[in-house]
């Protein structure tokens, strides 16, 4: 762990996030969680998927 880290862990336990940050960052993570989720049930589609630049020399 670098020691940075304690640090900022220090400055959070003084000056902690306003709620709304809080709900922010946790809504982010919950998306995340969600498009991890669809993508190992649905896979990766194959049209978003780069094609491989070597095969068309």
């Amino acid at each position: 762990m670098h020691p940075i880290w304690l640090v900022r862990a220090k400055r959070w336990v003084q000056n902690p996030p306003s709620p709304g940050r809080i709900k922010f960052i946790a809504a982010i993570i919950v998306l995340c969680l969600l498009l991890l989720i669809v993508e190992r049930t649905l896979g990766w589609p194959e049209a978003l998927t780069p094609n491989n630049l070597r095969q068309m020399r």
